[in-house]
């Protein structure tokens, strides 16, 4: 490989905001937000939306809160109500 034209791999913690189910995997995607894991390491945090937790394709139910539809945030921001 190249040196100097690759992004820095390394392993993060992904958190899904709507669950809190949290896991540690390898990405090129890096945080100034970081968080102690069960090993006692620390590393950089990504919170997402949605991840296999909280998804229906992967659980078969809905658990996803949804805390207001995309029209209500739109008149909620445009004082539309």
């Amino acid at each position: 490989m190249k040196q100097g034209i690759h992004p820095n791999y390394q392993k993060v913690v992904f958190q899904d905001t709507s669950t809190g189910f949290k896991f540690l995997t390898g990405s090129t995607k890096g945080s100034a937000e970081t968080i102690e894991w069960e090993d006692g390491n620390t590393y950089p945090l990504l919170k997402v939306e949605i991840s296999a937790d909280s998804h229906p394709f992967y659980t078969g139910k809905q658990k996803l809160n949804d805390v207001g539809g995309r029209v209500d945030k739109f008149k909620k921001k445009y004082n539309m109500k």
